[in-house]
């Protein structure tokens, strides 16, 4: 993957960082990733994807903490 492309949701209001973390993912165009920095671990984002794109994401943690969440998260290349 080409150097990805960071996403700090960490300013945001909680109600909007999903949503946002989203629409960036769906733009993504397969073997394509973002940096998603959070302020905390964004494990229940974890499950969203899961439920949602089941097999179409990849989950990388960077960084885990205390205070920042780093975690590439991308499109897999298509088979």
């Amino acid at each position: 993957m080409s150097e990805s492309e960071i996403l700090d949701v960490r300013e945001l209001i909680p109600a909007q960082r999903h949503v946002i973390i989203f629409e960036k993912y769906n733009a993504l165009e397969p073997g394509q990733s973002y940096i998603l920095v959070n302020d905390h671990d964004p494990k229940p984002l974890y499950y969203q994807f899961a439920a949602e794109h089941e097999g179409q994401f990849t989950w990388e943690y960077l960084e885990e903490g205390p205070t920042t969440w780093r975690v590439e998260i991308g499109r897999p290349e298509s088979n």
